[in-house]
Protein backbone atom coordinates (compact mmCIF):
# COMPACT_ATOMS: atom_id res chain seq x y z
CA UNK A 1 0.00 0.00 0.00
CA UNK A 2 1.36 3.41 -0.75
CA UNK A 3 1.78 5.53 2.03
CA UNK A 4 3.28 9.03 0.51
CA UNK A 5 6.46 9.25 -1.85
CA UNK A 6 9.34 6.66 -1.30
CA UNK A 7 7.51 4.61 1.25
CA UNK A 8 5.20 1.51 0.71
CA UNK A 9 3.79 -0.71 3.01
CA UNK A 10 4.25 -4.29 2.29
CA UNK A 11 0.87 -6.85 2.68
CA UNK A 12 2.70 -10.55 2.96
CA UNK A 13 -0.14 -13.08 3.26
CA UNK A 14 1.19 -16.41 5.86
CA UNK A 15 -0.69 -19.23 7.18
CA UNK A 16 0.33 -19.07 10.87
CA UNK A 17 -0.96 -22.02 13.31
CA UNK A 18 -2.95 -23.29 10.34
CA UNK A 19 -4.89 -20.01 10.19
CA UNK A 20 -4.14 -17.10 7.98
CA UNK A 21 -2.02 -13.88 8.57
CA UNK A 22 -1.10 -10.57 7.03
CA UNK A 23 1.98 -9.03 8.02
CA UNK A 24 3.14 -5.51 7.09
CA UNK A 25 7.49 -4.63 6.13
CA UNK A 26 7.69 -1.39 5.52
CA UNK A 27 10.17 -0.60 2.06
CA UNK A 28 11.72 3.00 2.21
CA UNK A 29 13.59 4.21 -0.95
CA UNK A 30 15.21 7.34 -2.59
CA UNK A 31 17.00 7.50 -6.08
CA UNK A 32 20.16 6.11 -4.48
CA UNK A 33 18.88 3.82 -1.55
CA UNK A 34 16.10 1.10 -0.52
CA UNK A 35 15.51 0.22 2.73
CA UNK A 36 13.32 -2.70 4.25
CA UNK A 37 12.14 -2.80 7.10
CA UNK A 38 11.71 -6.59 9.04
CA UNK A 39 11.77 -9.42 6.63
CA UNK A 40 8.76 -11.67 7.16
CA UNK A 41 8.25 -15.49 8.28
CA UNK A 42 11.06 -18.01 6.97
CA UNK A 43 10.14 -18.86 3.11
CA UNK A 44 8.69 -15.22 2.42
CA UNK A 45 11.51 -13.54 0.49
CA UNK A 46 9.56 -14.39 -2.80
CA UNK A 47 6.27 -12.69 -1.77
CA UNK A 48 8.71 -10.12 -0.59
CA UNK A 49 10.46 -9.46 -3.48
CA UNK A 50 7.03 -9.77 -5.37
CA UNK A 51 5.64 -7.13 -3.48
CA UNK A 52 8.49 -5.18 -4.18
CA UNK A 53 8.53 -4.74 -7.72
CA UNK A 54 4.96 -4.60 -7.32
CA UNK A 55 5.78 -0.58 -5.65
CA UNK A 56 8.32 -0.03 -8.56
CA UNK A 57 11.67 -1.10 -6.40
CA UNK A 58 14.01 -4.14 -8.24
CA UNK A 59 14.96 -6.83 -5.84
CA UNK A 60 18.60 -5.64 -6.87
CA UNK A 61 18.04 -2.10 -5.63
CA UNK A 62 17.61 -3.43 -2.32
CA UNK A 63 20.89 -2.06 -0.12
CA UNK A 64 19.59 -1.93 3.36
CA UNK A 65 17.73 -4.03 5.80
CA UNK A 66 17.04 -2.95 9.34
CA UNK A 67 15.73 -5.19 11.31
CA UNK A 68 13.05 -3.77 14.60
CA UNK A 69 13.45 -6.95 16.59
CA UNK A 70 14.60 -10.89 16.72
CA UNK A 71 11.42 -12.25 16.25
CA UNK A 72 10.72 -14.92 13.95
CA UNK A 73 8.03 -13.41 11.85
CA UNK A 74 10.50 -10.47 11.78
CA UNK A 75 13.84 -12.27 10.81
CA UNK A 76 12.71 -15.30 9.16
CA UNK A 77 13.72 -14.17 5.68
CA UNK A 78 16.53 -12.25 6.22
CA UNK A 79 19.57 -14.63 5.58
CA UNK A 80 17.40 -15.85 2.95
CA UNK A 81 16.92 -12.62 1.35
CA UNK A 82 20.79 -11.95 1.76
CA UNK A 83 21.86 -14.66 0.12
CA UNK A 84 20.00 -14.53 -3.03
CA UNK A 85 20.85 -10.63 -3.18
CA UNK A 86 23.06 -9.89 -6.66
CA UNK A 87 24.89 -6.90 -4.11
CA UNK A 88 25.91 -6.21 -0.80
CA UNK A 89 22.70 -5.66 1.85
CA UNK A 90 23.97 -4.08 4.93
CA UNK A 91 21.71 -4.94 7.74
CA UNK A 92 21.15 -2.78 10.66
CA UNK A 93 19.60 -3.50 14.49
CA UNK A 94 19.89 -2.68 18.09
CA UNK A 95 22.91 -3.74 19.96
CA UNK A 96 20.32 -5.58 22.36
CA UNK A 97 18.86 -7.78 19.82
CA UNK A 98 22.11 -8.13 17.64
CA UNK A 99 22.90 -11.18 19.27
CA UNK A 100 19.55 -12.66 18.75
CA UNK A 101 19.56 -12.09 15.22
CA UNK A 102 23.20 -13.92 15.13
CA UNK A 103 22.36 -16.83 16.48
CA UNK A 104 24.34 -16.26 19.46
CA UNK A 105 21.62 -16.33 21.91
CA UNK A 106 18.07 -18.22 22.10
CA UNK A 107 15.35 -16.03 20.78
CA UNK A 108 13.36 -14.98 24.60
CA UNK A 109 9.94 -16.22 23.42
CA UNK A 110 11.34 -19.48 21.97
CA UNK A 111 11.89 -21.37 25.10
CA UNK A 112 11.15 -25.42 25.27
CA UNK A 113 7.98 -24.69 26.92
CA UNK A 114 6.89 -22.23 24.33
CA UNK A 115 7.93 -24.58 21.38
CA UNK A 116 5.68 -27.52 23.06
CA UNK A 117 2.60 -25.45 23.71
CA UNK A 118 3.06 -23.84 19.92
CA UNK A 119 3.27 -28.17 18.31
CA UNK A 120 0.38 -28.98 21.00
CA UNK A 121 -1.81 -26.17 19.45
CA UNK A 122 -1.40 -26.78 15.79
CA UNK A 123 -5.18 -27.74 14.34
CA UNK A 124 -5.39 -32.03 13.73
CA UNK A 125 -5.26 -32.28 10.52
CA UNK A 126 -1.74 -30.29 9.70
CA UNK A 127 0.48 -33.73 8.51
CA UNK A 128 3.58 -34.86 10.71
CA UNK A 129 5.75 -33.76 7.81
CA UNK A 130 4.88 -29.77 8.51
CA UNK A 131 5.19 -30.19 12.09
CA UNK A 132 8.04 -31.80 11.78
CA UNK A 133 9.29 -28.79 9.97
CA UNK A 134 7.94 -26.54 11.91
CA UNK A 135 9.31 -28.28 14.91
CA UNK A 136 12.49 -28.26 13.16
CA UNK A 137 12.40 -23.99 12.52
CA UNK A 138 11.52 -23.20 15.87
CA UNK A 139 14.23 -25.04 17.03
CA UNK A 140 16.84 -23.60 14.96
CA UNK A 141 15.66 -20.33 14.07
CA UNK A 142 17.00 -17.84 10.87
CA UNK A 143 20.09 -16.31 11.67
CA UNK A 144 22.49 -13.43 9.98
CA UNK A 145 24.79 -11.11 10.78
CA UNK A 146 24.18 -7.52 11.73
CA UNK A 147 26.56 -5.43 10.20
CA UNK A 148 26.33 -1.98 12.22
CA UNK A 149 24.14 -1.14 15.12
CA UNK A 150 21.99 2.30 16.04
CA UNK A 151 20.91 3.21 18.49
CA UNK A 152 18.22 5.56 20.33
CA UNK A 153 17.65 9.33 18.50
CA UNK A 154 20.15 8.49 15.69
CA UNK A 155 19.02 10.20 12.41
CA UNK A 156 19.64 7.48 9.72
CA UNK A 157 20.94 9.54 6.37
CA UNK A 158 18.37 7.98 4.10
CA UNK A 159 15.06 8.82 2.12
CA UNK A 160 14.67 11.85 3.76
CA UNK A 161 15.92 11.11 7.30
CA UNK A 162 15.04 8.09 9.16
CA UNK A 163 15.30 8.43 13.30
CA UNK A 164 15.15 5.38 15.26
CA UNK A 165 13.03 5.45 18.57
CA UNK A 166 14.02 2.41 21.26
CA UNK A 167 10.91 0.83 22.22
CA UNK A 168 12.12 -1.60 24.27
CA UNK A 169 8.87 -4.11 25.63
CA UNK A 170 7.93 -5.83 23.07
CA UNK A 171 11.36 -7.64 22.97
CA UNK A 172 14.20 -6.31 25.13
CA UNK A 173 15.82 -4.27 22.44
CA UNK A 174 12.75 -3.67 19.86
CA UNK A 175 13.01 -0.71 17.95
CA UNK A 176 10.81 1.77 16.17
CA UNK A 177 11.73 4.03 13.44
CA UNK A 178 10.22 7.66 12.22
CA UNK A 179 9.93 8.49 8.91
CA UNK A 180 10.20 12.67 8.69
CA UNK A 181 9.69 12.93 5.34
CA UNK A 182 6.53 11.07 5.32
CA UNK A 183 5.61 11.81 9.37
CA UNK A 184 5.32 8.15 9.10
CA UNK A 185 5.89 5.88 12.34
CA UNK A 186 6.95 2.52 11.40
CA UNK A 187 5.85 1.14 14.75
CA UNK A 188 6.97 -2.95 14.24
CA UNK A 189 5.04 -4.66 17.30
CA UNK A 190 5.42 -1.57 19.62
CA UNK A 191 1.57 -0.85 18.47
CA UNK A 192 -0.76 -3.09 17.29
CA UNK A 193 -4.32 -2.37 15.17
CA UNK A 194 -7.19 -5.03 16.50
CA UNK A 195 -10.32 -4.65 14.87
CA UNK A 196 -9.47 -1.01 13.58
CA UNK A 197 -8.38 0.40 17.08
CA UNK A 198 -4.72 1.26 17.68
CA UNK A 199 -3.48 -0.58 20.81
CA UNK A 200 -0.29 -1.29 22.63
CA UNK A 201 2.08 -3.84 22.29
CA UNK A 202 -0.34 -7.14 23.12
CA UNK A 203 0.13 -8.83 26.81
CA UNK A 204 0.46 -12.39 25.32
CA UNK A 205 3.25 -11.04 23.04
CA UNK A 206 5.15 -9.39 24.88
CA UNK A 207 8.61 -9.35 27.17
CA UNK A 208 8.33 -6.61 30.09
CA UNK A 209 4.77 -4.82 30.06
CA UNK A 210 6.32 -2.00 31.93
CA UNK A 211 8.73 -1.14 29.29
CA UNK A 212 6.08 -1.52 26.66
CA UNK A 213 4.23 1.38 28.14
CA UNK A 214 7.01 3.23 28.49
CA UNK A 215 8.35 2.69 25.38
CA UNK A 216 4.62 4.51 23.78
CA UNK A 217 5.20 7.64 25.77
CA UNK A 218 8.15 8.36 23.85
CA UNK A 219 6.52 8.13 21.13
CA UNK A 220 4.39 11.52 22.16
CA UNK A 221 7.29 13.70 21.02
CA UNK A 222 6.96 12.99 17.32
CA UNK A 223 4.46 14.87 14.67
CA UNK A 224 2.77 11.40 13.24
CA UNK A 225 0.11 11.54 10.58
CA UNK A 226 0.48 7.76 9.65
CA UNK A 227 1.16 4.66 11.84
CA UNK A 228 2.51 1.14 9.85
CA UNK A 229 1.62 -1.42 12.53
CA UNK A 230 3.32 -5.07 11.42
CA UNK A 231 0.54 -7.03 12.56
CA UNK A 232 -2.83 -4.70 11.46
CA UNK A 233 -1.21 -2.27 8.57
CA UNK A 234 -1.89 1.39 8.84
CA UNK A 235 -3.76 3.16 11.32
CA UNK A 236 -4.29 7.33 9.75
CA UNK A 237 -6.25 10.04 11.16
CA UNK A 238 -5.98 11.11 15.06
CA UNK A 239 -2.34 9.08 15.09
CA UNK A 240 -1.22 11.53 17.77
CA UNK A 241 -4.16 12.24 19.51
CA UNK A 242 -4.29 8.18 20.05
CA UNK A 243 -0.87 7.80 20.88
CA UNK A 244 -1.31 10.14 23.89
CA UNK A 245 -4.07 8.59 25.31
CA UNK A 246 -2.31 5.08 24.95
CA UNK A 247 0.22 6.84 26.71
CA UNK A 248 -1.79 8.16 29.63
CA UNK A 249 -3.45 4.69 30.25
Amino acid sequence: MHIASGIEMLEISATVMGKPDVIHPTLIWDEDTAVLVDTGYPGQMLPIIEAMEKAGVPFGKLNKIIMTHQDLDHIGSLPAIIQESPNKIEVLANEVEQPYIQGEKRLVKITPEAIAKALQSLPPEVPEEWRKAFQSVLENPPKAGVDRTISDGEELPYCGGITVINTPGHTPGHLSLYHKSSKTLIAADALVIVDGELLGSQPQYTYDLNLAAMSIKKLTHYDIESIICYHGGLYKGNANQRIAELANE
